[in-house]
This record gives structure tokens, C-alpha cells and sequence, in this order.
């Protein structure tokens, strides 16, 4: 739940309506809709309510909606709730597209410690955290098996996968059974052993996906750490005059979305296609103090391999809830566990709604 003292009077309110005593079930939700209609994409409803229920209850809502609960407070006569209206299929600024087919795709944290400290790392990696390295051989037993369930694709994520020292030896054999995305800040491999490891790599086989969270330094250094844009920027060039195929991800918060314009001019400058780009929203997990709720029940499976265990989604890999595995391996009886929970909620779904109310 969303709560706060005091409501945040930089907030601008377009709207404002009183729900009374209704609760959501009993009508709040299509008044709700209704006045929300009559605000513009990015501003905010303020609902005023007398029944305790609904703070909570709206927080579902929007996640189901696709809103966003700037804030929750309550007064001596109940309380308010402000709410964002999405920016919609058309002016929403973050990427989006089908669920990745279940069984395709399988994601590999490679280590959890990195260079740096984001302030919304959803695997809480910093300098300080515990690598928890993955083992080039459990690394390659997954990608094999992978591949003969019927997998296309392999991720490498952390951390800085660059930073297990083992990376090179890890992606050569991970690489040679299936194709690999890494998922990188490009700071730490234009010298040394990371650097041979970096072009020892099979450029038709290996694709390195780049953080870049806006055209300037500014936001992308106050998330990342400072000089953190200009050092990713030389990455993005280094990997490129390798020959490598470069994507380039940003990771956005909502209430900064202007600034996503502002990057993809830039990205055009340097000549990165619109199809390598993907701008994504914080999730809720890690160290984010705020972000897109990440539940099974909200979140299609992306089945996620760690050192200790396999997880629902990479972006929940600190969540103990989302949890599929114990062990790493076999993937077969996590990806089953997956499927089962799928067709539950699946089934769910189509069942529909509990009444039929005819009056003709």
C-alpha cells in the first residue's frame, strides 16, 4: 500500500471526485472509470472515500488497469487517493509486445556483485553484494538441457556479468548452444582479462545489451553514480567497433518518462535502430522504493537460473515468493511447476464472472 503523512503538493491534481461510502465492488470502480476518462494521459485523479477498504482495494486496480497510486493519505473524514492515468497504447513510453513463449527464453544470473549501486537495482547488486557466481558448468548442464526442451535464446544477466571471472570460459560455452544476450553496463571490459574476454566472443552468436537511462548525463548518473553515462557511452562504441550487434535498454522512472524523447534522438545520432532499443519501467523489487508490482499472478513467467535456485522472473530474483526452485537444476521440473501455475491461472480467467444477471 501506498502511504504516505502528508499528500506531496508538487503533485498537480487535473480531478477530483468524492466516492462517499461506496466500496469498489459496490460501484466505486465505474465512477472511478468514468471520471478517470476525462483526464488527459499522465494526469492525476484524486478520489476522496469514506470506506477503508478502497485504498487498498485501488491499489490492485492499478496495477491491473495500468495506472499508477501517487499517494495514499488519510484525513479526519477517511481518505485520498491520487491516482496517474496511464499514458495509454499511444503515449505510453515504455516497450512493450507479447509474453515471451513459456519455454523459449531462460535467463541466467551470472553473479550478483557489480561496479555499480542503482538505485533501483531490482537484484540489489552493488560492490559490496555477494557475487554468488554461477559455475561455468551448471552455466553450460542448463544450456544443454535447455536446448533439448526446445529452448531458442539465453540471457546473462547480474550484476556485472563482466565482472565473474570466469566470463569468458562461461559465455563460450553457454554461446555454442544456443544464442546469448548479455545484459551489461559497458564500464568495466575495455582493458585487461575482461577485455580479451570481451573479444574472444562469437560476434554471430553473442549480442550485448547496453544500460542507458537517458541521452544526458544527468539522469542516468543520479540513478547509476557519477560519470557512470560517459563511461557507458564509451561502451556502447568500444563493443560496436568490435563488431558486435549492440541493444541499447533503459530503465525509467515513471514520473521521468519526458526524458525518454530526448533518448531516442540520441540514439538515432548514433545510429542504434529502433527495434535494439528497449525503454522499461522500475519494477518493485530489490532496493527500488517504488515501481510496477511484480507478482505471479501479474507477470508472465520468464524462468530465471541462479546459482542457488530458479526463479518466476529475473526482475524478482529477490523476492522468496517467486521462488520456483531450490536447485538450479534440473530445469525440467521448474518449467513444469510453471506451466501447472500457468494453466491455474489460466483456467481462472476463462472461467469468467461468478453471476449472470438477466433481466430480458
Amino acid at each position: 500500500m501506498t502511504g504516505t503523512d502528508a499528500l506531496n503538493e508538487d503533485v498537480v491534481v487535473a480531478a477530483q471526485f468524492d466516492g462517499g461510502a461506496l466500496d469498489c465492488g459496490g460501484g466505486l470502480l465505474l465512477l472511478l472509470t468514468r471520471n478517470l476518462r476525462r483526464v488527459e494521459p499522465g494526469e492525476v485523479l484524486a478520489v476522496h472515500t469514506l470506506e477503508p477498504s478502497v485504498p487498498p482495494d485501488l491499489e490492485d486496480w492499478a496495477s491491473l488497469a495500468g495506472h499508477t497510486i501517487v499517494d495514499s493519505v488519510a484525513d479526519a473524514e477517511g481518505w485520498t487517493v491520487r491516482v496517474r492515468r496511464s499514458g495509454g497504447s499511444k503515449a505510453d513510453p515504455f516497450s512493450s509486445g507479447p509474453a515471451t513463449p513459456l519455454g523459449s527464453r531462460l535467463w541466467m544470473y551470472t553473479n550478483f556483485n557489480c561496479n555499480l549501486a542503482c538505485t533501483y537495482c531490482c537484484a540489489a547488486s552493488s560492490p559490496s553484494a555477494q557475487a554468488r557466481l554461477l559455475p561455468v558448468e551448471v552455466a553450460a548442464a542448463a544450456a544443454d538441457e535447455f536446448v533439448a526442451l526446445g529452448g531458442q535464446e539465453i540471457v546473462l544477466t547480474g550484476g556485472e556479468p563482466f565482472m565473474h571471472p570466469e566470463i569468458g570460459a562461461l559465455v563460450a560455452e553457454v554461446s555454442r548452444r544456443a544464442p546469448v544476450v548479455i545484459l551489461t553496463n559497458a564500464m568495466v571490459f575495455s582493458k585487461g582479462a575482461r577485455r580479451a574476454a570481451l573479444e574472444s566472443m562469437d560476434r554471430g552468436e553473442v549480442t550485448l545489451q547496453i544500460s542507458l537511462d537517458s541521452a544526458e548525463p544527468d539522469l542516468h548518473d543520479a540513478h547509476r553514480g557519477a560519470g557512470s553515462h560517459a563511461r557507458a557511452m564509451s561502451g556502447i562504441a568500444l563493443a560496436r567497433s568490435l563488431g558486435f550487434h549492440v541493444r541499447v535498454a533503459a530503465t525509467i522512472d515513471e514520473r521521468e518518462t519526458a526524458s525518454t524523447a530526448a533518448l531516442h534522438a540520441r540514439l538515432d545520432e548514433i545510429g542504434i535502430p529502433s527495434q535494439d532499443r528497449l525503454i522499461r519501467p522500475i519494477a518493485a523489487q530489490g532496493v527500488a522504493e517504488f515501481g510496477v508490482p511484480v507478482t505471479i499472478d501479474e507477470v508472465a513467467p520468464e524462468p530465471t537460473l541462479t546459482a542457488d535456485g530458479l526463479w518466476w522472473h529475473p526482475v524478482a530474483i529477490t523476492d522468496q515468493r517467486l521462488k520456483v526452485s531450490d536447485s538450479p537444476l534440473p530445469l525440467v521440473e521448474a518449467f513444469g511447476t510453471i506451466r501447472d501455475t500457468v494453466a491455474v491461472q489460466d483456467a481462472a480467467r476463462h472461467a469468467g464472472r461468478r453471476h449472470v444477471f438477466r433481466c430480458a
